[in-house]
């Protein structure tokens, strides 16, 4: 199913700031930010009032693959144009003075057919003498491509490198993870566990690779998993998911703004092929839509499989918005964004702890009354009570979080694993629940309401990050429940060991047994 791009979104095809002078005349830049696309013929470009034809046109598609108009036109192929890639326009014209200018460009491209693009730019005639850290057009991937930078880093600092610049893997794998690549910073790695998890996609015994600089980390979670396995293991349930993108839209005023929201509501039916159009593994769960004002914010909810899928719902919203824009017969959109930060991308937020981004996943286990004292030195109920006076700090401060440190092993686990590690903002909520069981034991749970991590796409097939999932076991299709299970059970373990360490008064000598309190 192919989507119809709306003149709203056709202008975000423009890559603003892109146009410039150039010795033969102007060059402007166009970044495919739709779908896949064949540009099948270049019609005209009009800078201002100045109308220039296919033979003042020449394209550039990147890598030395420059091709005048005339001959792209004769030619009935032409050519393909991937999500994410730019194609540079040069003109044979006189040069712009400084400021702002209009900008349109005419072209037909398969599947959507005649385009045309209407923006406005500026240029600066100013000079820019920075220093610019090397990049090569060709590969800049390459050995020589790194040594320059690594060179230039020197240079500019003027110090000297050794341990940064050694590194086991090829250098091109990380094309689409690191631009400018230079060097590795070396995280040192240490292991917990086994860990006994009791999950529906985790099952059985895992080791947990834990990257951190802190001292006491990976002691105090090994604390906590030993006591977990020592009362049977960890169980762990996802119970959500969802992972959202948030655009929203305009109007002249609040009843535009409603209206419309009841529209969305009524052709979910049709918006949802439309956005599952750009991906075979996004699915369209529900659009929770928010009033406020004269906007609309559309909360647009997927499942991405085993990919954290931010920018894979990011293509699927572009999609469904575009439709959007073109069949809605209302009240006129004045204007629109494909994110309204109501997904709250990257950043703590209530919505996330109430309507689930990523996996909601709840770890809970109850560890007998003996082994806490044995083990932990404190009782169930010296511990259940501080949870209760914890409550309050957190709800005084206004912490995402009452337990006490989730956030410390869901780093060490992301950065282990390549995940998005920025993502840790969101994933660190968490509810932290216990009580005194009728048999006098301690039931704990914790339930993380947005732990967002993949087994697949982003940081996770890199070379040290893939061994330690396949460490884990989440390699493959249909491994991200196991993997959320898993960091779940690793959680609760750190929530269980501090916890018992602050309320046993054990916490600051650990520190200065294990760690680098001098």
């Amino acid at each position: 199913m192919v989507f119809t791009p709306s003149p709203l979104l056709l202008k975000l095809l423009y890559t603003r700031g892109s146009l410039r002078n150039t010795p033969e005349g102007v060059a402007f830049s166009i970044k495919n930010r739709l779908d896949t696309v064949r540009i099948t013929r270049i019609d005209h470009v009009q800078i201002d009032d100045r109308r220039l034809g296919v033979g003042e046109i020449a394209i550039d598609l990147g890598e030395g693959d420059i091709r005048p108009a005339v001959v792209f036109n004769a030619d009935s192929a032409g050519f393909t144009l991937p999500v994410g890639q730019s194609a540079t326009f040069y003109l044979a014209t006189d040069q712009l003075t400084e400021g702002l200018h209009t900008i349109q460009v005419q072209f037909a491209a398969d599947p959507f057919g005649d385009l045309n693009v209407e923006v406005e730019d500026s240029i600066t005639l100013t000079p820019d003498n920075r220093p610019r850290i090397p990049r090569s057009s060709q590969d800049d991937y390459s050995d020589e491509a790194i040594r320059k930078r690594q060179d230039f880093a020197e240079e500019f600092t003027g110090q000297q490198f050794e341990h940064l610049k050694q590194y086991s893997f090829d250098a091109h794998a990380l094309q689409g993870n690191c631009e400018h690549f230079t060097g590795i910073a070396q995280i040192p790695v240490g292991l917990a566990g086994p860990l006994h998890v009791n999950g529906e996609h985790a099952q059985g015994d895992f080791l947990i690779p834990l990257a951190t600089t802190e001292g006491t980390l990976v002691a105090s979670y090994n604390r906590g998993i030993q006591l977990l396995n020592l009362s049977g293991g960890v169980k762990c349930t996802v119970i959500g998911d969802a992972m959202q993108r948030a655009p929203v839209f305009v109007f002249d005023d609040a009843r535009g703004a409603r209206d419309f929201g009841r529209w969305v509501e009524e052709e979910i039916a049709r918006i949802r092929p439309e956005a599952e159009s750009t991906s075979s593994i996004a699915k369209l769960q529900y659009i929770d839509t928010y009033l406020s004002n004269k906007f609309a914010f559309l909360r647009f909810n997927y499942s991405t499989g085993d990919a954290a899928g931010q920018n894979m719902v990011g293509r699927a919203t572009f999609a469904a918005c575009s439709w959007i824009l073109e069949n809605y017969k209302g009240a006129p959109i004045r204007h629109f964004y494909l994110e309204s930060n109501f997904a709250t991308d990257k950043k703590a937020s209530q919505i996330n702890v109430m309507r689930t981004r990523g996996k909601r996943v709840v770890a809970e286990a109850v560890i007998p009354r003996n082994l806490l004292q044995q083990r932990m030195r404190v009782t169930p109920e010296q511990l259940a009570y501080h949870g209760q006076v914890s409550n309050v700090g957190a709800f005084m401060s206004g912490a995402n979080n009452n337990g006490a440190h989730s956030a410390n092993g869901i780093t060490a686990l992301f950065i282990a694993t390549g995940q998005d590690v920025a993502n840790v903002s969101e994933s660190s909520a968490g509810v932290f629940y216990s009580e005194i069981t009728p048999e006098k034991d301690l039931y704990i749970s914790i339930t993380i309401p947005s732990l967002i991590v993949a087994t697949h796409g982003g940081g996770t097939g890199l070379a040290t990050q893939n061994e330690y999932l396949r460490m884990l076991g989440c390699v493959g299709r249909g491994t991200v429940n196991k993997f959320a299970e898993i960091v779940a059970g690793v959680v609760l373990a750190g929530e269980l060991s501090l916890g018992s360490a602050i309320s046993s008064s054990d916490w600051v000598s650990s520190h200065e047994q294990y760690g680098r309190n001098r």
